[in-house]
């Protein structure tokens, strides 16, 4: 049997991201398992921090096996299991879903950067894992009637091809706009879908935060986020279409934070990285130039919200330093 070939440094920054964000969400999904209090839920969320809990042992074992330091993660200190319930109604389930999204979109990336083959099938499995329960979040969510279905349209009877560079320009010789397409709506309504829930996150955050640097970011995080579905309402309902009326669950009125400072800025930064990246995936795919330059204002706004974020977790001591290059 050949012998095992050295980690790569894309593979260990790979791992190291990994562990920061898998010890993150079982923090997160312990505190909501013992706060559940719907079966179903309890039971969707233990199924998936039983199957993730090995798989942050082996993330651990990988590193160790070549020689490299565990990075702290997040630990039981991260979570209090004493809080009150600090989010109702369905909010454990959306936000969850949430952090799936953002798995998928990372294992993506990390195994790109994967050459050995054991890591490469580490990151497959754990794909997989996340599309199975991003699957039965979405079920749940739906059969609850806490996520709506996005609207329908008529089905073209024929196909065609855009010949007129007018086509992004967005408005025709009278000054009317021209309907969004079917793709852009499914970026907009991407984007209302995820900013309800990170609204809703921040808010939450916001009311149990002690240190008022930390509480003062979440309170501007939550104005972003109301912003950005306060311009993506308004462009859907100019096309006569509906806005999507997705709930995003409700903060309670504890004060008692359930989880660390340090965990709380994480997962908006994480959620900052997500909600950048969906910016410009986008402004890529968007042909009408008004709503180009929409996205890219929003995604200069969400990046300049992240380095304050940065800067504020690096002033706190609250951001663990990733290895440096050592050649």
């Amino acid at each position: 049997m050949p012998e095992k070939s050295k980690m790569s440094a894309t593979e260990l920054g790979s791992l190291w991201m990994t562990y920061q964000k898998k010890t993150m969400i079982l923090r997160i999904l312990e505190y909501f398992i013992a706060k559940s209090d719907d079966q179903s839920a309890k039971e969707l969320m233990t199924g998936l921090y039983e199957k993730l809990h090995p798989m942050v042992i082996e993330a651990k074992t990988l590193l160790e096996q070549d020689g490299a330091a565990t990075p702290i993660g997040f630990t039981k200190e991260d979570v209090n299991l004493d809080a009150p319930q600090l989010f109702e109604n369905g909010f454990d389930i959306m936000f969850c879903r949430v952090l799936k999204e953002i798995s998928m979109g990372m294992y993506v990336l990390h195994m790109t950067l994967s050459y050995r083959e054991d890591i490469v099938m580490y990151y497959k499995r754990l794909t997989d894992l996340t599309q199975t329960y991003y699957n039965l979040f979405t079920q749940y969510l739906l059969e609850k009637h806490i996520l709506p279905c996005p609207n329908f349209t008529n089905m073209p009877k024929s196909v065609g091809f855009v010949t007129d560079t007018s086509y992004m320009k967005g408005t025709n010789l009278f000054g009317q706009k021209r309907s969004i397409n079917i793709v852009e709506f499914g970026l907009m309504h991407h984007s209302i879908e995820t900013n309800v829930t990170g609204m809703q996150l921040m808010r939450g955050y916001a009311q149990c935060a002690n240190d008022e640097d930390v509480k003062k970011h979440f309170i501007k995080g939550q104005e972003l986020s109301k912003e950005i579905l306060k311009d993506t309402t308004e462009i859907l309902l100019q096309n006569n279409i509906q806005p999507p009326a997705t709930p995003g669950g409700t903060v309670t009125n504890s004060t008692m934070a359930p989880f660390s400072e340090k965990l709380m800025m994480y997962s908006t930064y994480l959620l900052c990285g997500f909600s950048i990246g969906g910016q410009g995936f986008s402004s890529a795919f968007t042909l009408r130039n008004d709503m180009i330059l929409r996205s890219g204002l929003f995604a200069k706004s969400v990046y300049d919200f992240t380095m304050e974020g940065v800067k504020l977790m690096m002033s706190k001591g609250l951001l663990e330093e990733p290895p440096e290059m050592d050649l």
